[in-house]
């Protein structure tokens, strides 16, 4: 069996540390990471008098990706105490790396991220590659955790409090290139022969290297807490925090506490303070819920776990995208941005060069920041072709249809590009609500006809939902799926139903919202609680974007539909209110100039000061915690329902895509994990309560009913 870290001792006395853990594709904090770094530390210090220097590097493509996900997820309160005296042994061996009293050099050759990187900080000096695909930074706050490996210690005292923040709170990554400019790494090399060279020859000029705050003297650069300048920031940096977290994220907050805490002190306390606050952030619920989705769940998608087995990874070469409007624009920019050829089509010329004039305004951000050159704008924007006519679909492998949301539109324009694409060609549907199977019916081949639901704005948006109609056949998903992935973003795939997962659960949110300013609730309350929840906005802000004319015109149609079928309507209390808002107030969404918002030009949007007189009622007024389930039971309870109705066939799909998709409270680890987390029994108990107060909609589903007695969670 290989050494988990290889001890290589040259010539010149210099040991060469090179990590690679047995039987992993990369190096984690494992149980085997402590064991062998233990070891390697002992023996450094017994053969200290012999030595020149050292040098640590990785044998892996990256030098190290950090904390084992799958050891931390299982912590439990009562393991509470053993994994915080693990964690200062983690903390104790890499201190003891840095006070042997020998140069310690950090050949820094892959991503170094999380644990990755605070090894690499417990050295005197970091060469890494130059590199643009190579990240480095401490990701752990997006898994609800914080740097626990002394990142919060040595990031404060190597940048000092104000600069590290974005690091540690915010998870910032930096390139080789931007950490040379930040002071994160001392130099870059051009290979790995270059590196270890530049870190021989490093060590020979200064055999008495010492971290910075270990040298007599030292300050923390721009002060400590209560210097004047520092003290003025951190009065107001908590509720700031506050500002984005809303209380629901507590990683965010321990990490400034710790950063701060840790400031006050010496370096040994620091890291005392900071694992505390680590056992309490990994010790809790909302770590979990945001590692196993974030992290488990989320690669098991991009793994491909939702696609048909069997059929070659078949990448697309040209799509055409039918209409040029906000959606088709950012359709055509992700396909181009991934190197494939794009024929934009609209009614004009001039529709299609506007849609095209999209990408042109990203990427001339883009080229004033310097991210990208100018030739590879140019390269990027001949990609994509405007056009008025079908014709120009020659070639193309894949047809996505992204125009207005009506089906006689739809059916004319897909079957016209159908005839002029490859007699092979996925044919799909950018559609947010219309049932695929229907949409189907105007194309030749309904096994080759699939929905790809994108997001606004489609280049920020990471999800694609794929909704599979009763026809589309195994191939057409495995493509649609490929495709999904090529543009770099997160696929899930749904069976076919009205307004599939995404629209029907983001429906029930902004429905909910709107039902309870009809029953006279506080119209800021619902917002502010909204927000609380975790919620990115309020519902009422968010049907505002929306547009209620748009709103009612999906519900007419569904009406239409629903009676076509012979099928029951069904009513929502958040009618009534769309249609004063639309036909009495005249003030259907911002787009028209207000909603249940005012839109001040050059000021900060409002809420309507006549929504206070129009519905609040004082006797209507509900407790804060009844606002703030009401809108998460009611998305978990639809997204059980679709997992019933079998619309959803995996839980990842359901977490990922509420978050990614809808915005569902992301501390949560998604819609069903949220469940898991209440308890199913306690949440049963909840939403009966609710279905008692505040309608039928609540009452849980079967399948729900079903998991609680038997005491099982999703």
């Amino acid at each position: 069996m290989t050494d988990a870290i290889r001890y290589e001792k040259g010539q010149d006395n210099i040991v060469v540390l090179t990590m690679d853990m047995p039987g992993q594709s990369a190096n984690t904090m494992n149980a085997t990471y402590r064991a062998a770094m233990a070891k390697v530390v002992e023996r450094l210090e017994a053969e200290k008098d012999s030595l020149a220097g050292v040098i640590v590097t990785s044998a892996k493509k990256t030098f190290f990706a950090g904390g084992d996900l799958n050891e931390l997820v299982k912590v439990t309160k009562a393991d509470a105490e053993a994994f915080y005296r693990m964690i200062l042994q983690v903390k104790g061996d890499l201190r003891r790396l840095e006070t042997l009293g020998k140069p310690v050099v950090a050949a820094i050759n892959g991503a170094a991220l999380g644990g990755g990187w605070e090894i690499a900080l417990a050295c005197h000096h970091r060469i890494a590659l130059n590199n643009a695909s190579i990240q480095l930074g401490l990701p752990e706050v997006t898994l609800g955790l914080l740097p626990g490996g002394g990142g919060v210690v040595r990031m404060v005292r190597l940048l000092g409090i104000e600069k590290a923040l974005p690091y540690l709170a915010e998870g910032k990554k930096v390139r080789p290139d931007a950490a040379l400019k930040a002071g994160l790494v001392h130099e870059l090399a051009d290979n790995t022969d270059d590196m270890l060279a530049k870190a021989r020859a490093w060590i020979a000029a200064n055999p008495q290297a010492a971290q910075p705050w270990d040298v007599k003297g030292y300050k923390i650069p721009g002060g400590t807490p209560s210097t004047p300048a520092v003290a003025q920031m951190l009065a107001i940096a908590p509720s700031v925090l506050r500002s984005k977290t809303k209380g629901c994220f507590p990683a965010p907050e321990k990490i400034l506490a710790a950063a701060v805490e840790g400031a006050q002190v010496d370096f040994d306390t620091a890291q005392l303070i900071e694992a505390r606050y680590f056992t309490e952030l990994t010790t809790g619920q909302v770590a979990k819920n945001m590692i196993n989705t974030f992290w488990f769940q989320l690669n098991e998608i991009n793994a491909g776990q939702s696609r048909p087995q069997g059929f070659d990874v078949r990448p697309t070469k040209k799509v055409g995208v039918l209409g040029a409007g906000m959606m088709g624009a950012g359709i055509a920019y992700v396909s181009a941005a991934a190197g494939i050829e794009v024929v934009l089509k609209d009614v004009s010329v001039e529709a299609a060069e506007k849609g095209k004039n999209y990408s042109a305004k990203l990427l001339e951000k883009k080229v004033a920041k310097g991210h990208m050159t100018a030739e590879k704008r140019d390269a990027f924007l001949s990609l994509i072709t405007p056009t008025a006519s079908e014709a120009d679909f020659a070639g193309c492998d894949l047809i996505i249809e992204a125009v207005f949301e009506d089906r006689d539109l739809k059916a004319k324009v897909t079957s016209a590009a159908e005839s002029a694409a490859l007699s092979d060609a996925v044919i799909a549907s950018n559609t947010s609500t219309l049932p695929i199977t229907g949409l189907a019916t105007a194309v030749k081949q309904a096994e080759k006809f699939i929905g790809l639901h994108f997001f606004s704005p489609v280049d920020k948006m990471p999800l694609v939902e794929i909704i599979r109609g009763a026809q589309t056949n195994d191939e057409t998903l495995a493509r649609a799926f490929d495709y999904v992935l090529q543009i770099k973003k997160t696929p899930i795939v749904v069976n076919d139903s009205r307004g599939f997962f995404t629209s029907r659960v983001f429906g029930t949110f902004t429905n909910e919202g709107l039902a309870m300013l009809g029953e006279g609730v506080s119209a800021a309350m619902i917002e502010a609680e909204a927000r609380k929840a975790g919620m990115p906005v309020g519902p009422l802000a968010i049907s505002d974007e929306v547009s209620m004319s748009l709103m009612a015109h999906i519900r007419q149609q569904t009406v239409a539909d629903l009676q076509a079928e012979g099928k029951a309507v069904p009513e929502h209390p958040a009618f009534a209110v769309i249609d004063l808002m639309l036909h009495e107030f005249k003030r259907p969404g911002k787009a028209a100039g207000g909603g249940f918002y005012d839109y001040p030009a050059g000021g900060k949007k409002r809420l309507w000061s006549e929504l206070k007189q129009r519905f609040e009622k004082a006797e209507a007024q509900i407790s804060a915690e009844d606002v703030r389930d009401r809108i998460l039971f009611i998305q978990a309870i639809e997204t059980v329902r679709c997992v019933e109705e079998g619309v959803l066939k995996s839980v990842a799909d359901a977490n990922i895509g509420s978050i990614f998709g809808i915005g569902f409270a992301a501390w949560t680890g998604g819609a069903l994990q949220f469940i898991n987390q209440y308890g199913v029994k306690d949440f049963v108990a909840r939403a009966e309560y609710l279905a008692e107060q505040y309608g039928e909609r609540f009452q849980p589903p079967a399948l729900l009913l079903e998991k609680a007695a038997k005491g099982e969670g999703f």
